[in-house]
């Protein structure tokens, strides 16, 4: 199994447009502290790829690495699907960017997929341009990542009933926010990806002893980071997201699992966002890194 690191930055991205915080500013002048948004490529086969999560930069992620890149044949590409984790707009908005496609295949839950529909319009939207084949991503069970003959099996872990505020009114249901478990069929390994956390169910926890590579929600490194920035009024916790550092912080559950582990989806105000931040060695006593953009990790 073959993952490719395409982002790991939360919403807005590092540095966000509108922002002067000491995270972007350090993004300006440190090109290496840039990080796009939260996104990851699997392969489902020679040449066949799933991007998770459909970023506002997925034009530039897919430049950015070459077994992304279109050919041999003129409009021939790579880029077989998306896997959405969830209905926030930092991960959709892309999906209107390919619209250029012959055909797009979307795995979600039904109701993100109801979320896109029916809310954003995106199949009126798109309609004209491309037609979109919707799948139902499995909650129990798995099936294999390109729906045939990968043995790339993917299932969706819910994590969250965490709307997003255009869907504020919607129906309750504990999978508008997914962990996804990907397992390969032949050589036995699996991973856990999942960008948004706000809470560590059981079924979770099983899946990250099992696996060889967790990939999680590190947006905030504590609780009071919101709000000690002057972002929000809410804690870490109550904007949706389980904070890195403190009880019952993701470092404590990540500490002792026996896969290599590592945090994504930066906030631009969180110290990790500066390579040289006392923060990373902290982590990394606990055998714990953080992502970075590029990253290539084969399982």
């Amino acid at each position: 199994m073959l993952l490719q690191v395409l982002g790991t930055a939360a919403g807005g991205g590092i540095p966000q447009w509108n922002c002067a915080c000491p995270g972007c500013s350090g993004a300006r002048a440190h090109p290496r502290w840039r990080r796009r948004h939260a996104s990851l490529a699997v392969r489902a086969g020679e040449g066949h790829w799933y991007l998770v999560n459909a970023t506002p930069d997925i034009g530039d992620q897919i430049e950015a690495r070459p077994g992304l890149h279109p050919g041999p044949g003129l409009r021939q590409t790579p880029v077989a699907g998306l896997v959405l984790t969830d209905a926030e707009l930092d991960h959709t908005l892309g999906i209107a960017r390919l619209r250029e496609a012959d055909g797009l295949q979307v795995l979600a839950t039904s109701p993100v997929r109801r979320a896109l529909r029916d809310r954003l319009q995106l199949g009126a939207v798109l309609g004209p341009y491309t037609s979109v084949t919707w799948r139902e991503l499995p909650r129990r069970g798995a099936e294999s990542l390109d729906g045939g003959t990968s043995t790339v099996q993917i299932s969706g872990i819910p994590v969250s009933g965490k709307r997003p505020r255009y869907a504020a009114d919607a129906p309750d249901d504990d999978a508008w926010v997914v962990a996804l478990r990907l397992y390969d069929s032949v050589s036995g390994a699996s991973a856990v990806y999942a960008p948004a956390l706000a809470a560590w169910p059981d079924r979770l926890q099983q899946a990250a002893a099992e696996a060889d590579l967790v990939i999680v929600d590190g947006t905030f490194w504590d609780d009071e980071e919101p709000r000690r920035a002057g972002i929000s009024s809410r804690t870490a916790t109550g904007m949706g997201h389980l904070p890195i550092d403190g009880p019952g912080g993701t470092a404590e559950l990540l500490a002792p699992l026996a896969a290599r582990c590592l945090y994504t989806h930066l906030n631009n105000t969180n110290p990790l966002v500066d390579p040289a931040a006392p923060q990373h060695k902290r982590l990394a006593r606990l055998g714990i890194e953080v992502a970075h953009d590029g990253m290539e990790i084969e399982l």
